[in-house]
């Protein structure tokens, strides 16, 4: 008997501690979301300051011109700033393969048969030590123009990102200014076996290289005539290809222009390289630094880990993780617990797609953020095209609750179609109750892509990239940005009303986020309470609250480019409760422009608000 208690006090004792765990872990996750949003602005550098409109397909730099570092002037960036951006992403920095002559100062010519486009992929890496000659008013200087920049961003009070792609490399990848010690990706692999655990690459053992077969008619260049342009590139044996296929002629959807790094493991996925124990998804990342310090990790993790470290020390504030779930969470584990130690604050973003893997690559990988695309972006997606419903919003936040900090939300990006194009929404103003709801829905970040704020619909045929993206193969303009760029003035000089009207309601909506509480406290769902006992309450409509001690928020969003609602939105007694709100009339004023106000009208306890909602408008209610 007396064993019997022992065992059940030791139970019990058990449950505590496990309640206890759990209960200190959940009160980790609400002390890191303590600070206002965080909007993010992605821009394609090169594009940027290019003022030249010629946009011939396949042009070169001469036809169709190039931004440089230099052209994001205090002035461009103040705007920036001012649009309700805290960090710029700027994409496309580290030094990728281009077809241009730059053998003057000292860097080898790039084969159009291994690149995309004549500008290049900037996920094909050539150099991780340097950056992009294309982009620098002086290529010797290129270093250090883009150390200014990072300067001038602080000074502007913008934190930077720039792009890692752990999973590939060029294939032609050659440093030229690899810090002292710093050996190149392969430069010592046994290239006579298929994997070796400290080899960067995987082979084709006594088999060379091959060109793909183009399809489509696609030629490099355009059909342009270049003395590297033969059908051939010297690589043997041959490495993977980036997506991991393994033959030595890899098919033309294969991602040819790159090479497969290897991380420790085997062709048949055996892992050659410690695992974290059960639970260390719980711990830390100081813990995660420790358990590292002592094992023997891979080549391919310490040469990523040093450049990463190494962009750190220049004041890069932070990373955006290419194809993060093709590379193992473990390297993650290795990876971002030593950048962390360097800057507890670094911004670590990773693209994955897989919401299996979520979690791990969260809390074992220790990213702050990622992606949310399969979900919520394809659910707004569909909605925003007219054949998605609003009703499949909701159960997302309930999916993710545990994690919907760390979901980064976007409506464009590198590789999604613009808004206003055809083959996504056909109208820029479609994005508009679409941001409202990405913005506030949750306390994670926001995502803004350069030029959706004017409306660009992405339509130029630049040779390799397709429109509806603006590509980021070639050189070309961007027409709506150039409006607004001006001459470099960066005012809005040449942009019609309504561009501008448009870029007016992102500045608004932005930078009411980043500065309300409500933003980073709770969210209740008021959409399926309102379709259940709403009338004229539609498919069309989303609705929430968002609520901190001192703002309380009603978020309605009526996705119809048509039909005006009139209907009588109801919050629910438990919200009412929780507000502490007392039977009466409240006022409640929109945050958006400021120029509509309702009546929050309480009964017994339950709430109703009289609303009438213009087509693609929103309000963002709040208490006065």
């Amino acid at each position: 008997m007396k064993q019997k208690n022992i065992f059940l006090a030791t139970v019990f004792i058990s449950i505590l501690m496990s309640c206890s765990t759990q209960k200190d872990s959940e009160k980790k996750m609400k002390s890191t979301i303590t600070k206002k949003k965080t909007v993010v602005y992605q821009v394609f550098t090169r594009l940027f300051g290019n003022t030249n409109t010629t946009n011939k397909p396949w042009g070169t730099i001469e036809e169709n011109g190039v931004g440089k570092f230099n052209d994001f002037t205090d002035k461009a960036l103040t705007e920036i700033k001012n649009l309700g951006v805290t960090h710029i992403w700027y994409t496309g920095v580290p030094h990728h393969d281009v077809i241009r002559d730059y053998t003057k100062y000292g860097i080898s010519n790039d084969d159009p048969d291994v690149v995309k486009g004549r500008a290049g992929s900037p996920y094909a890496v050539k150099d991780y030590y340097n950056v992009n000659p294309d982009l620098a008013e002086n290529v010797e200087n290129r270093l250090q123009e883009f150390e200014a920049l990072i300067d001038r961003s602080h000074k502007n009070d913008l934190k930077v990102i720039i792009d890692i792609v752990p999973n590939h490399v060029a294939r032609n990848y050659q440093s030229l200014t690899n810090p002292e010690g710093t050996k190149d990706f392969g430069a010592d692999d046994n290239t006579s076996v298929e994997y070796h655990v400290n080899n960067n690459f995987y082979y084709v053992p006594n088999k060379a290289f091959e060109v793909p077969d183009f399809l489509n008619d696609y030629k490099p260049l355009g059909g342009e005539k270049h003395p590297l342009s033969d059908g051939k590139f010297d690589e043997n044996p041959a490495k993977w290809t980036g997506n991991g296929a393994r033959s030595p002629k890899p098919n033309f959807y294969d991602w040819y222009e790159t090479v497969k790094v290897n991380y420790g493991i085997s062709p048949d996925g055996k892992k050659d390289f410690d695992e974290l124990p059960a639970g260390f998804e719980n711990e830390d990342y100081k813990k995660h630094f420790e358990f590292w310090k002592d094992k023997k990790a891979p080549n391919s993790w310490i040469k990523f880990r040093n450049i990463c470290l190494y962009w750190i020390e220049k004041g890069v504030d932070g990373f955006r993780y290419d194809m993060a779930e093709m590379v193992p969470v473990e390297f993650w584990s290795y990876l971002n617990s030593a950048i962390k130690m360097k800057n507890e604050n670094a911004f670590l973003l990773a693209e994955v797609y897989n919401p299996s893997l979520y979690r791990d690559y969260i809390k074992k990988g220790k990213m702050d953020y990622l992606y949310d695309k399969v979900q919520l972006y394809d659910t707004i997606k569909h909605v925003m095209q007219g054949h998605g419903l609003t009703d499949n919003i909701p159960p997302i936040l309930e999916d993710l609750k545990d994690i919907e900090h760390n979901m980064l939300h976007f409506l464009e990006n590198h590789d999604e179609q613009r808004i206003a194009s055809p083959e996504f929404a056909g109208n820029a103003l479609k994005g508009k109750p679409a941001m409202v709801i990405s913005t506030t829905i949750s306390t994670a970040p926001t995502m803004v892509y350069f030029g959706q704020e004017f409306g660009e619909d992405g339509s130029e045929n630049a040779g390799f990239g397709s429109p509806s993206r603006t590509s980021i193969f070639d050189y070309v303009g961007v027409p709506s940005l150039q409006r607004w760029v001006n001459d470099k003035n960066f005012d809005g000089g040449q942009s019609t009303k309504e561009e501008l009207d448009l870029r007016d309601f992102y500045k608004r909506l932005l930078n009411f986020t980043i500065k309300s509480d409500a933003l980073m406290g709770e969210y209740v769902d008021l959409h399926n309470y309102n379709r259940e006992n709403t009338q004229n309450y539609t498919h069309k409509i989303l609705s929430f609250v968002r609520f901190s001690e001192d703002e309380k928020l009603v978020i309605i969003s009526n996705f119809d480019d048509n039909e005006v609602f009139k209907f009588q939105l109801k919050i629910p007694s438990e919200i009412i409760k929780k507000w502490n709100l007392k039977d009466g009339i409240y006022k409640m004023k929109d945050q958006l422009y400021n120029s509509k106000s309702f009546n929050l009208e309480v009964n017994n306890s339950e709430g109703n608000i009289n609303i009438v909602i213009n087509p693609l408008e929103s309000f963002i209610l709040k208490i006065q």
